[in-house]
């Protein structure tokens, strides 16, 4: 390191002794050890301004990692499992569940509403409600478990249970996702089940014999999370 710094100062003043002289009187040897000298010195500073690139990197790395931090896609359901941690408060970060009425209970917050919600929107929630007791809380919220994204299946099919429900899951997928009917299905007088906000349920009907031949195709509907499809 020591030599590079003096050689790098015995080309600075060469080249201020070149500057010195008008070019007009350099000879064609003076103009290339001029040229040289230049391409010399930007390339040492080049090299010295490079280093500055990975943390430009890793700069960029971190505001993606902390974008990631913040889920503000997925909706929280009832049953899914919630880990809440507030920052330097482990007597409040802790894993919950959502009730069945959709709420969560914390120390110092009390209850929150956590179903119908984003992460981000409970993370929120909960740093508003904490105001009033910590300066300034730093609140996140992953979900741990998801409980909620399924649908039932029971009656006259081979494998009735609970699955995983996609974006996509119409009812002509869960009757095949469960295997088909067994014998003696009422194909015509298949049902969905679905809960409302308020705990109600509502019956929407569904005749396969219909739908697989074309008409009726609207009863081929998309399935949401908690529904319960029932093949008598």
């Amino acid at each position: 390191m020591v030599r590079k710094s003096k050689n790098t100062e015995v080309l600075r003043r060469e080249m201020k002794r070149f500057e010195q002289k008008s070019v007009k009187t350099l000879s064609i040897p003076s103009l290339g050890l001029l040229l040289l000298m230049t391409s010399l010195l930007c390339g040492q500073a080049s090299q010295t301004a490079a280093p500055s690139a990975p943390a430009a990197q890793t700069t960029a790395e971190k505001s993606d990692s902390a974008a990631k931090a913040h889920d503000d896609s997925y909706v929280i359901g009832k049953d899914d499992v919630l880990s809440i941690n507030v920052w330097k408060e482990t007597e409040i970060s802790r894993s919950v569940p959502v009730r069945s009425d959709g709420k969560i209970s914390l120390p110092l917050v009390g209850e929150v509403q956590a179903a119908g919600n984003t992460p981000l929107k409970l993370e929120q929630d909960i740093t508003a409600k904490l105001k009033s007791y910590i300066a300034e809380p730093e609140v996140t919220v992953i979900v741990q478990q998801v409980n909620s994204q399924k649908f039932n299946i029971l009656g006259m099919v081979n494998k009735p249970g609970l699955y995983p429900i996609t974006n996509s899951t119409t009812v002509l997928d869960a009757i095949a996702i469960a295997g088909g009917f067994r014998d003696f299905a009422k194909q015509k007088s298949i049902y969905i089940l679905r809960e409302n906000a308020d705990g109600t349920q509502t019956r929407i009907p569904f005749n396969y014999k219909d739908v697989v031949k074309g008409k009726n195709p609207d009863q081929n509907i998309k399935l949401q999370p908690r529904d319960s499809v029932v093949v008598p």
